[in-house]
């Protein structure tokens, strides 16, 4: 128990709790040191001090608000964080049995590591690894699936998390395609994710994926509610020093794609592998992030370190990386809640069938007008 270790034992504890908190070492800390306890002037500092802000709010929160925020999402269920709005009750609400939030980002940018750092923190799974990054083979056709996760790991649960496949910068076009209809078809576990560059070599290996795709049709299709955007903050930073901005580029286009913005005005981003850096460089390239896709240095945006360089989630070593985490899920549930539309009436439905009705008699009259036009044009030649 800490509670029992002597005067320098609680000092060489605390400093190992210290060490994985990056911002502190950065220069512009020692400015920053005193400004934690006043909230009155965010407006007048600097971009790189707000970051430091959000750093120290989230290292003054983290031991006490960890454990309470990760109670409220064990016991949250799809519409608790709905605020009636307009006289409308939550009956009247179409709202979905388990809440589906997507990750979205390139292949490589940590979305299969977020995944297993979530069941450590939410489930306190340890070291058990139940998300797998690609392999890059396509004989494995695992590694190409939309994978659902209960990373509460309980059958009351009332979110669902997707792994969803990497894109790749060259073919972002291809990907925005499929992102499309992943946003507006839904999505489901096992659901095969095909692209161009795959069918080459499936034919090349003979491999028959009709019994793959009949079965994964067997799995309830989810509406996405939520999207978060997973980016690798350490290979944008490494590009940018090599001027190299096509990364950033992509990772601006997937950040404001229209049907991501459709489905949440704000998605929440999650920047990853930043203990790859220094802490000058992190910030530096979140800066620039942040900058290029025009959203807040401390809204809505979280520095996530996976795993520690030993291999071990870092939760256990640095709490607010648990609490970062577990706070975007609660955003993430909350940007969920609100923005849920009212249950279709017999009324509307009616306006719906008369709208069809009436777009079906004006084709009709439409094509009725082409055809008795050129039954006169014709008349007039033969006269």
């Amino acid at each position: 128990m800490k509670s029992q270790l002597s005067c320098s034992e609680e000092d060489d504890y605390d400093s190992s709790r210290r060490v994985n908190y990056w911002w502190r070492s950065a220069a512009k800390f020692d400015e920053y040191g005193k400004l934690k306890l006043d909230f009155l002037n965010v407006s007048r500092l600097t971009p790189r001090l707000r970051v430091l802000r959000e750093m120290e709010r989230l290292a003054l929160i983290a031991p006490e608000g960890l454990n309470e925020l990760r109670h409220k999402l064990h016991n949250y269920r799809s519409g608790d964080f709905w605020v009636p709005t307009g006289g409308i009750k939550r009956e009247e609400m179409d709202i979905p049995p388990v809440i589906t939030i997507l990750l979205v980002g390139f292949s490589g940018s940590g979305k299969s590591s977020l995944i297993n750092l979530m069941y450590s923190v939410l489930s306190r799974s340890g070291l058990m690894l139940f998300a797998q990054t690609s392999s890059g083979n396509l004989s494995n056709f695992t590694t190409m699936y939309m994978e659902e996760h209960n990373v509460l790991r309980s059958m009351r649960s009332g979110f669902c998390v997707y792994d969803s496949r990497g894109f790749e910068e060259d073919r972002l076009s291809e990907g925005l395609v499929e992102l499309s209809s992943w946003m507006s078809e839904g999505v489901h576990h096992n659901q095969l994710c095909l692209r161009s560059v795959d069918y080459g070599t499936i034919l090349k290996n003979e491999v028959d994926i009709d019994d793959d795709m009949r079965s994964s049709s067997k799995f309830v299709q989810r509406r996405v509610n939520c999207a978060m955007v997973v980016a690798n903050v350490a290979e944008i930073s490494k590009a940018l020093k090599v001027g190299d901005s096509k990364p950033l580029e992509a990772t601006r286009q997937l950040f404001c794609a229209p049907d991501l913005r459709k489905c949440n005005e704000n998605p929440i981003l999650i920047l990853t592998h930043g203990d790859l850096l220094s802490a000058e460089e992190r910030m530096e390239a979140r800066l620039k992030i942040c900058e290029s896709l025009d959203i807040s240095e401390s809204n809505g945006v979280y520095d996530v370190v996976c795993l520690t360089e030993y291999g071990f989630p870092t939760e256990e070593y640095d709490p607010i990386t648990g609490y970062a985490v577990t706070e975007a899920m609660y955003r993430a549930l909350l940007i969920s809640d609100r923005g849920h539309f009212p249950k279709k009436t017999l009324q509307d439905w009616a306006v719906v069938m008369l709208s069809w009705l009436m777009c079906f008699i004006a084709a009709l009259f439409s094509c009725l007008a082409d055809i008795c036009s050129r039954l006169g044009h014709i008349d007039r030649k033969l006269k």
